[in-house]
């Protein structure tokens, strides 16, 4: 597909997701941003996961796949045909021009698949989850942004926990995102995420119900 009627496309599925209310979900590593999107789904609503279609694009055989083993060679690849994610990781994370470069190929597809998923949408309204809303300018296609929100050092915590990786891991992966206060100076609602998983639900729900009222509204 030629850039053109790429753009072409977009500007197509744009037109169709502008009656829809989404709500952009993001929060930094260890956060709990996932738990809190389950819970949303638990409630009925419908997730569009940035993580998860960032994955399924790059599936054996994918063209997005096949122009990352053109940028970056095929021991890029697995023996199995998967893209070797540990290795690509550890490229983009020591050069940024292999990340720039990774980049132009990924973000296009990605906003595709994001914009096709939106549009298929069917619940009351629709969370777009997405741990680099703010960087890669996903929130240009929300109405409204919820931060889940922990301070710094419970993040080291739970995702060094989580990942078994060393806290330096996690911290470099921290100052890679955009900072807490700029996060939270985004944000049109918060969950404080520093408590039990119970108080998540509760705001969770809490939230839930707002976002019906204004859909409905």
């Amino acid at each position: 597909m030629s850039d053109n009627a790429l753009e072409t496309e977009f500007s197509d599925l744009l037109f169709y997701i502008k009656d829809k209310l989404i709500i952009g979900l993001t929060g930094g590593i260890g956060s709990g941003k996932t738990a809190a999107s389950d819970h949303f789904m638990k409630l009925g609503v419908d997730i569009v996961d940035a993580d998860v279609i960032a994955r399924e694009i790059v599936k054996p055989n994918s063209k997005t796949l096949s122009k990352v083993a053109e940028q970056f060679g095929a021991d890029i690849l697995l023996e199995n045909g998967e893209l070797n994610r540990a290795k690509l990781r550890e490229r983009i994370f020591t050069n940024d021009d292999d990340k720039q470069a990774l980049n132009s190929i990924m973000q296009p597809a990605i906003r595709y698949a994001l914009l096709e998923q939106l549009n298929k949408a069917r619940s009351e309204y629709v969370i777009l989850s997405a741990p680099l809303l703010f960087e890669n300018g996903l929130e240009k296609y929300c109405q409204r942004v919820l931060v889940v929100d922990v301070p710094v050092e419970t993040q080291l915590q739970r995702a060094s926990s989580r990942d078994t990786v060393s806290s330096n891991h996690i911290q470099s992966i921290i100052d890679s995102q955009i900072d807490r206060t700029t996060r939270l100076s985004k944000a049109d609602d918060v969950i404080d995420n520093s408590a039990d998983l119970t108080h998540l639900y509760k705001q969770v729900t809490q939230l839930h119900n707002k976002y019906l009222t204004l859909a409905v509204g």
